[in-house]
């Protein structure tokens, strides 16, 4: 239907669409401009005359004709301007043109219509509509000795590149495998510009399915084009939906936990075309099933989304699959699972937690995570005036003189709790070293509720303030003040969150939130700030609802949160809680373990991706700091990468201009299995190590979103002055990537006042001008 369009428009306006949106509008009148305005001017006196001689005739008679006559006579001296384009049009056979051809595994997917072919010995005639491969329909459509390609090859000197990770040239389309297990779009657009640098490039043809899962930046890769003024002409291949389809679309996962500590994975399940209601799903770690589920459908809609609980694993890396059952008769089966890697560490993180009174939270919270191996916590409790009471510090100089007042001190633990402690208790320098602390060193900090605390405390306008993520008014200590009791329940959000997974299945967590018993708060929480989550809300006994119980928000390289209740120990002693109820141990070790979970260490090496298969590059990106946590730029950071069959080979790690304490190599590997990084950064006399690894196998996420993704692909197009067509329509790019601004072109104007659409308009005026006359009685 659009082609025809497209050929009966271009006959009409005798060139392109693509002209027109290309080319700038411009008259050449064919007498002066004043002659024309005169000519004009009469015309519209001699409209005047006629409509005065036809006075006896209704209104609506005269204002028709008087129309009419009115658009003819503005045709003609419309036609008389001589309008025409001017637009810039590649010189045959002067510039590059680019076919980047998509040649990942989601290109294996049987769906595309073959319905043209080739022509030529090696195509044949073009045939019946059956369907194929993604990579074979585009083979074809790409192929050296179709239509398309000697159209473009007859204009431009082709150049034809496959893409997965990344785009190497290759000869012809025929040489693509669809091998590849992942799709960057954006690092194929970025290689095709720097591998065609310094050649006159005019256009860039994209064919892919748009499953993109590359970690690249897109708009990067767009600005570079656009400064080119280079079009990117997207092609489409594949279905925009499938009728009978099971899809893992998210999963949301930990990428790093501590030893001992259970998770939750949640689960986007697409569910099409399936006869039953339920669908199976597991979770598997390192080959073994680790939990199940059953996904039932959505009442509206087609995806479900499903919690699963992660038991805790043992030290080391693991590799995470999450599988739905497929349909019988599926077409596409891959995308019913998903794979990452989870990296366990053992600890222990250091903990500190200052409270400036002696209350049971103290006690209650220390004796809660006592028998974590993982988590240390350190108590800081002031007893009296400049004295305290220390708890589990590794010799007697450590605290020794109360609230760290270095950074050195203080950025060694991972996490800090502030109890009921005012902010007077600590000194300027000390509250500037806490929001530090988080923005700076990445730590952990959480604020519990008390009568000296948040608001009360007078932390309202301090450094700290903006650090937390509810806001903070000025107020005095709530000496005498009632507790409010609220019932704490868990948000949506809240629902999810590891830290407030108190029981082995969802359900069962759920339900005991519902059932523990009320708490109080001393303190009046401020507004969420934008950016902040509410995990848990509580509702007070006069039915007010949405009290902000538990709120997080990140702040720099950290995170903070407040919880406002002043006696979680109630969750331990209330009389209705069981002796062997270990709710209250749970909450806190959990919560202390999510406080230390993304802490950062002043060395520490990231791969990107964690997954790849054989032959897609690998960065490594290392951060360097201080103790301090002060980027250093003059490191030697180095990296050993082992292979699965234990061959190694040496890294060296360049430093990055763009950020401070950023160094960065890549590897390639060859063999499938789990790759070990050894990195070491070196620092005059100091020498610090890491490790990390890297999963390589053959089943990457490139078929997790597998369907069509037409709206990518019209971004690409759109931003870069290109044009997006399906597969079946892709001939018309040929006639389209003349015209364009790339590359050596050449300016053209081309007259418009001659198009077929002027006189087919003109005569269609004066035809229905006589014949309104004729059915009036007027002739």
């Amino acid at each position: 239907m659009g082609t025809w369009l497209d050929a009966i428009g271009t006959w009409l306006f005798k060139y392109s669409p693509r002209a027109f949106s290309r080319g700038e509008f411009v008259t050449a009148p064919v007498v002066p401009a004043s002659w024309l305005v005169g000519v004009a001017v009469l015309g519209l006196l001699i409209v005047l005359v006629s409509h005065a001689r036809l006075r006896t005739l209704a209104a609506r008679d005269r204002m028709v004709l008087g129309a009419l006559r009115a658009v003819a006579i503005g045709l003609v001296i419309a036609c008389l301007f001589r309008p025409g384009l001017v637009i810039a049009a590649a010189v045959p056979q002067r510039n590059v043109f680019a076919v980047l051809i998509d040649d990942s595994r989601s290109m294996r997917i049987a769906d595309a219509a073959m319905t043209s072919a080739p022509t030529g010995p090696a195509g044949g005639d073009r045939g019946a509509n059956r369907t194929g491969s993604r990579l074979a329909a585009a083979q074809r459509e790409f192929a050296d000795s179709s239509t398309l390609m000697r159209r473009l090859s007859s204009r431009f000197a082709v150049r034809t590149f496959r893409f997965a990770a990344g785009a190497t040239p290759v000869r012809t389309a025929a040489e693509s495998r669809a091998t590849g297990t992942r799709s960057d779009l954006a690092q194929a657009l970025a290689d095709v510009r720097e591998d065609l640098e310094g050649l006159p490039l005019a256009g860039v043809v994209l064919v892919s399915d748009g499953a993109d899962n590359g970690t690249t930046s897109m708009d990067d890769a767009l600005l570079a084009l656009r400064a080119r003024r280079v079009p990117v002409y997207t092609v489409g291949v594949g279905k925009e939906r499938f009728e009978r389809d099971i899809a893992v679309e998210r999963v949301q996962a930990p990428r790093r936990m501590l030893a001992g500590a259970a998770g939750v994975v949640e689960v986007d399940l697409r569910m099409r075309g399936n006869d039953e209601a339920r669908v199976p799903l597991t979770l598997e770690a390192d080959g073994r099933v680790v939990a199940t589920d059953v996904v039932q459908r959505p009442a509206r809609g087609d995806v479900a989304t499903v919690r699963v609980r992660l038991p805790p694993l043992p030290v080391g890396v693991h590799r995470l699959a999450v599988r739905a059952k497929p349909l019988p008769g599926e077409i596409v089966t891959q995308n019913n699972e998903w794979q990452t890697s989870l990296d366990v560490r053992s600890g222990p993180d250091r903990v500190l937690y200052v409270d400036g009174e002696p209350r049971p939270e103290f006690a209650f919270l220390r004796r809660a995570v006592n028998d974590d191996s993982a988590v240390v916590v350190v108590g800081l409790m002031r007893s009296a005036d400049k004295k305290f009471l220390r708890l589990g510090v590794r010799d007697s100089l450590e605290l020794l003189n109360g609230f760290p007042t270095t950074r050195d001190e203080l950025f060694a633990y991972r996490a800090i709790i502030l109890g009921s402690v005012e902010a007077a208790f600590f000194s300027g320098e000390q509250l500037r070293m806490l929001a530090d602390f988080v923005s700076v060193r990445g730590g952990g900090l959480l604020v519990l509720g008390g009568r000296a605390s948040l608001s009360e405390g007078g932390f309202a306008g301090t450094p700290l303030a903006d650090v937390l993520p509810l806001t903070l008014t000025r107020g005095e200590i709530n000496q005498d003040g009632p507790a409010i009791p609220v019932q704490v329940r868990p948000t949506r959000a809240g629902e999810t969150h590891p830290a407030l997974q108190l029981r082995e299945t969802l359900s069962a967590t759920r339900a005991r939130w519902d059932s523990l018993p009320p708490l109080t708060l001393v303190n009046q929480p401020g507004a969420l700030r934008t950016g902040a989550s509410l995990l848990l809300a509580g509702r007070t006994e006069n039915g007010t609802s949405d009290v902000p119980v538990l709120a997080w928000q990140r702040y720099g390289r950290g995170m903070s949160a407040v919880f406002t209740p002043q006696d979680s120990w109630l969750w331990r002693m209330d009389a209705g809680i069981p002796v062997e109820d270990r709710t209250h141990q749970t909450f806190w070790r959990q919560m202390v373990r999510w406080l230390v979970d993304e802490s950062p260490q002043p060395f520490e090496v990231t791969p990107t991706p964690a997954r790849v298969a054989p032959g897609e590059p690998v960065t490594l990106r290392a951060q360097v700091a201080t103790v301090q946590f002060e980027d250093v730029n003059d490191a030697r950071v180095s990296a050993t990468v082992t292979s699965p069959s234990g061959a190694a080979e040496q890294l060296a790690l360049e430093w990055s201009l763009r950020n401070d304490g950023s160094y960065a190599a890549k590897f390639t590997p060859r063999d499938t299995g789990r790759y070990t990084i050894d990195a070491m950064a070196q620092q005059g006399d100091s020498t610090r190590t890491v490790s990390t690894t890297v999963l390589v196998d053959e089943r990457g996420a490139d078929v997790a979103q597998a369907e069509l993704r037409t709206a990518l692909l019209r971004r690409i197009a759109a931003e870069t002055g290109g044009r997006y067509y399906p597969l079946a329509q892709s001939a018309a790019l040929a006639d389209d990537a003349v015209y364009t601004n790339a590359g050596v072109t050449v300016r053209e104007a081309k007259d418009l006042w001659d198009m077929p659409a002027v006189f087919v308009l003109l005569l269609l005026v004066l035809a229905a001008e006589w014949g309104y006359r004729r059915w009036r009685g007027l002739s």
